[in-house]
């Protein structure tokens, strides 16, 4: 296996473990919660959190353990990633979110091809995806070490989970697997293009604020 081939590799199964979490995670806590939303929204942040996090850890050494397009935009608009392997990575995470929501069907003997009907759109969603990306981005060009990306990036998903309005998706690729999911964690298929624009958005704000406040401080290994 190529180099390539492995982060690629990395980067899919990354995804697809990722996007498994959020959407079963989301169905097992609105089975249990009994229509109570705070403690659905509750169980479904603390595994996300869990899961991101070991991700981060596991993955990280073999591909940075993007996950998400918005940071493989950033990283190539910042010369670390190549057009051609953001492409390869952008491919490898929608790839991996799509079949994660496939497979959190299966696990709950689920329809596998779902469409949500879960409405998502308005102005104060879109700001509040555009704060979450923005924030992420933060972390993930600002993090002085290492080490410090599990617990920075899983920790400010999990806060935006509950100060966002739209619960933080932050992600283009995990944003289309919801779409593909009618269930606690979906999104309309027709509000998708909007929270992208809004991710894309924010992920362009943070290069800025990162480089004006981060750039005389050099990163720890």
């Amino acid at each position: 296996m190529t180099p390539l081939a492995r982060r690629l590799g990395a980067e899919a199964l990354g995804s697809s473990l990722l996007a498994a979490t959020v959407i079963g995670s989301g169905i097992m806590a609105e089975r249990l919660a009994q229509g109570n939303g705070a403690v659905a929204l509750l169980a479904n942040t603390g595994a996300t959190v869990a899961a991101l996090a070991t991700l981060i850890a596991l993955l990280g050494p073999v591909s940075g353990a993007h996950f998400n397009p918005a940071v493989s935009f950033v990283e190539a608009l910042r010369g670390r990633l190549t057009w051609r392997e953001a492409g390869g990575y952008t491919v490898a995470q929608l790839v991996g979110c799509c079949s994660g929501a496939l497979l959190a069907h299966a696990m709950y003997a689920q329809p596998l091809l779902q469409a949500s009907t879960h409405a998502r759109a308005g102005i104060g969603q879109w700001l509040a995806e555009v704060v979450a990306t923005f924030g992420l981005l933060l972390v993930v060009l600002g993090h002085r070490r290492a080490e410090d990306a599990p617990w920075m990036v899983a920790g400010w998903i999990g806060a935006a989970y509950w100060f966002t309005a739209s619960t933080s998706f932050a992600n283009p690729a995990i944003t289309v697997a919801r779409a593909l999911s009618n269930t606690f964690a979906g999104i309309r298929p027709g509000d998708v293009p909007g929270f992208v624009a809004a991710q894309l958005a924010g992920a362009l704000l943070a290069c800025p604020a990162a480089r004006a406040l981060f750039a005389s401080s050099p990163r720890r290994p």
